[in-house]
């Protein structure tokens, strides 16, 4: 069973808190437990919402195989118990991950020095003059740099956690949790921060419909001109609208896609890796095996093995 450790201290954000607790008591394999060895304050937009008595104590954190920082007062660090916590957390080879402002706790502690880091894109000025060593990326949803993982504003905790399941349990494990805690196909993590949502003025301002098809349809050599004749836009209109509404742009979403079919595909079925790369629009085995390795960094090959 993999624990994952959720510490909580005075001021942390509520909703952070939650996410954790949610996404990995939701999907196989996992005991969550969250750590704190005081009653604390829990907040929302920076106003006392809650009390919280946790069931274990951050010794218990010492123990774990995973430990996620929720987000908090980046003006009142947590005490340095906590961040000792972290350091001895990195150095016995464990995960660490930090949920919206939770980064500016792992930069205290030192642990994003010289890496790449998200944070909330409305903080991310003051996590860069504060910790200069840390390389802040403020566009995307959340950075995976191995040990360590860090995620951008408080709903993008829950892209960081998917993304988690996805790399300890595979695709379709995190697919079933998504659909359990109601949540769209997981965004990759280089998707736009800071997605523009207008109030729709009519349903043909949605792209829900033109997305379903583009689904159905994976196996298909899609264009840009193919996915706008079924919008009814232009191609340039198309690329605004998804940029606006999927943070990226029709191809690459397409691209995504066609990558997390082919991992489910590949951690639940015995199709020849050929079937696969025709039935998800590669073609080929060697289109396949480029973008695959590209994302994943493995072929579907050894990809498969890993998950049988």
């Amino acid at each position: 069973m993999h624990v994952v450790a959720v510490l909580a201290f005075e001021g942390i954000v509520g909703f952070d808190l939650t996410i954790p607790c949610q996404v990995f008591s939701f999907a196989p394999g996992y005991e969550v437990r969250v750590c704190a060895d005081t009653d604390i304050a829990a907040t929302a937009a920076g106003r006392e919402t809650f009390r919280l008595s946790a069931p274990y104590g951050l010794a218990e954190a010492r123990r774990a195989d995973t430990v996620v920082v929720p987000g908090g007062d980046p003006a009142n660090p947590p005490p340095e118990e906590v961040l000792g916590l972290l350091r001895e957390t990195v150095d016995r080879g464990a995960r660490v991950a930090s949920i919206c402002t939770g980064a500016f706790v792992l930069a205290a502690a030192g642990l994003l020095d010289g890496r790449p880091a998200a944070t909330h894109w409305l903080l991310a000025d003051d996590l860069a003059r504060a910790h200069p060593r840390v390389r802040v990326d403020p566009s995307v949803l959340f950075v995976d740099d191995g040990q360590i993982l860090t995620s951008a504003g408080v709903a993008s905790g829950l892209d960081l956690c998917l993304h988690m399941v996805r790399r300890d349990r595979g695709a379709a494990a995190a697919a079933d949790t998504g659909r359990m805690i109601v949540m769209p196909p997981q965004r990759p993590g280089g998707q736009a921060q800071f997605i523009e949502h207008r109030d729709p003025v009519d349903d043909t301002a949605d792209l829900g419909a033109t997305l379903r098809w583009m689904e159905d349809h994976l196996d298909e050599p899609l264009t840009v001109a193919d996915i706008a004749a079924h919008a009814a836009v232009s191609p340039r209109h198309l690329s605004r609208r998804f940029r606006a509404q999927t943070g990226t742009t029709p191809l690459r979403w397409l691209l995504d896609r066609r990558l997390q079919r082919a991992r489910e595909l590949l951690e639940t079925t015995g199709l020849p890796v050929a079937r696969i790369a025709r039935s998800t629009g590669f073609g080929t085995v060697e289109t396949l095996r480029y973008h695959f390795g590209r994302q994943v960094g493995a072929t579907p090959t050894a990809y498969r093995a890993a998950f049988q």
